[in-house]
């Protein structure tokens, strides 16, 4: 599925490309992610596709909504500190618009509602 607007298009570039990175450099994957990798992968895709926030929201780590189950949300913070310090040397443009998107507050929440599941 493709995102109609750049910054949550971005967003989940960026998710997919640490999901890689992690799944590379822990699970020691050549091709495609393994179960559990692509497994994260597809959650994140699919929390992003039901933001409340849309284009207007700030990085996850900054949100106000956590739409994220606890399982999910703990997997998801182990690949970015594993993948974090690593994507300024693979991925430099994306890593400076992370941290520019980080710097975004976050928005009032719009009429669209996240759901945990």
């Amino acid at each position: 599925m493709t995102f109609s607007e750049a910054r949550l298009r971005r967003e989940d570039e960026t998710a997919g490309a640490m999901i890689e990175i992690y799944c590379r450099g822990q699970h020691k994957t050549t091709g495609d992610l393994c179960a559990a990798c692509d497994e994260l992968r597809t959650y994140t895709h699919l929390r992003l596709e039901k933001c409340p926030f849309g284009a207007e929201k700030s990085t996850c780590a900054k949100c106000t909504v956590h739409c994220y189950n606890q399982n999910m949300r703990e997997r998801i913070r182990a690949v970015m500190r594993y993948a974090g310090p690593r994507m300024l040397l693979r991925h430099p443009w994306m890593t400076v618009m992370h941290l520019l998107d980080g710097r975004r507050k976050p928005k009032a929440r719009s009429t669209r509602t996240a759901t945990g599941d």
